[in-house]
């Protein structure tokens, strides 16, 4: 087994109790009355308190992901407790590995086994040998949460074992780039400080419920992140316990958000929906929907004319390209049937859909 570069309790220790994170910074320092009195102000306790409590309550179901590929380098990610049995991290985290093992947070070293991965989620899970006893499984949120919620980000970000940050929820339903060509659908935006060694871990709210698996491929420094939302994990994780694979419903149209100039080319009234602007040969949506088929210019702009503009897919509203993708991920699953309302010629016509499956990478 390979030994702990860092001892994970270090970072609570070295600062007498409060979480080692520079966006907890301002919560170190204890506040001074006009008295001269350097006791900390009770709502300062109180939040004080609030991080530490999480932070020693969470942080046992965290884990770092060390891993050696064929080139002899070795990776660091991070993982959550899931379960009671399994470990949730990114895919890109494990993907190429040979050996893997990972540390929990008394500085157990275990080797780990990967029972399932998917690409298109960047999602996978491991198996331990043998989790230690104190270890406890990260309770998991059902629902989105809400634009403005305080997170907290925890894993090893460049390395750092048993790190925190902690920030907001900046966006919701954002679409992620991913290198299958299809964009990660329902991601959630934090500005929550992460960096790569920080993907797979858990971003928390601060009642402790996960709310996503932080995906730190953007980088560091750009003062943004994302995570995985929970409701996606919650349908692809089951599936790679039990299969190794998860089915993602593939329609096979490429869209463009309806615009002011292109909705004026198209004598639609008001913007709003997404336009088919391609259908792949073959696909399920071959057949079924119309492509623009032609272009117009409008103020120096040329912009696709004809075509489906989809305003409703599965009972739900797609006002743009990304509730599209998060609405096929959530709502839908292959060989489902659904109904889809478009505007076709002016008239809305409601069609009628059989989805197919993403092929496998």
């Amino acid at each position: 087994m390979k030994q702990p570069r860092a001892t994970r309790r270090t970072v609570m220790e070295l600062v007498g109790g409060t979480i080692a994170a520079g966006s907890f910074a301002s919560l170190s320092g204890a506040a001074q009355d006009d008295s001269g009195d350097d006791d900390s102000t009770e709502g300062d306790e109180l939040e004080e308190s609030e991080y530490a409590t999480l932070y020693e309550e969470a942080i046992d179901g965290v884990v770092l992901v060390q891993t050696s590929g064929t080139d002899h380098e070795e990776g660091i990610g991070s993982g959550f407790v899931y379960e009671d049995e399994y470990i949730i991290t990114n895919e890109h985290v494990v993907s190429t590995v040979d050996e893997l093992d990972i540390q929990f947070v008394e500085e157990d070293w275990q080797s780990a086994t990967v029972v399932g991965t998917d690409p298109y989620s960047d999602l996978a899970v491991l198996e331990a040998d043998e989790l230690p006893d104190y270890v406890e499984s990260l309770p998991v949120a059902e629902s989105t949460p809400d634009i403005g919620q305080e997170v907290v980000a925890l894993g090893n970000p460049l390395g750092l074992d048993a790190s925190a940050s902690q920030g907001i929820v900046s966006g919701i339903n954002r679409s992620l780039p991913s290198p299958t060509g299809f964009n990660i659908p329902a991601a959630i935006q934090t500005d929550a400080p992460v960096n790569p060694g920080n993907s797979g871990g858990p971003l928390v709210t601060l009642e402790g419920d996960v709310v996503g698996v932080v995906f730190a491929g953007a980088g560091p420094g750009l003062n943004i992140g994302f995570a995985i939302s929970t409701p996606l994990a919650e349908r692809v994780v089951p599936s790679l316990i039990e299969d190794g694979t998860y089915d993602h419903p593939y329609l096979g149209v490429s869209v463009v958000p309806l615009t002011p100039r292109i909705a004026q080319a198209n004598s639609i009234d008001e913007p709003g929906g997404v336009l088919v602007a391609e259908i792949a040969p073959g696909s399920p949506a071959d057949g079924v929907f119309e492509a623009a088929d032609q272009t117009a210019l409008v103020e120096d702009e040329l912009v696709p004319v004809g075509g489906d503009v989809i305003v409703e897919l599965a009972d739900g509203e797609i006002p743009n390209q990304d509730f599209l993708s998060t609405q096929l991920a959530l709502e839908t699953s292959p060989d489902e049937t659904i109904s889809v309302e478009v505007i076709r010629d002016g008239e809305r016509t409601e069609l009628e859909v059989t989805l197919g499956a993403r092929d496998e990478l």
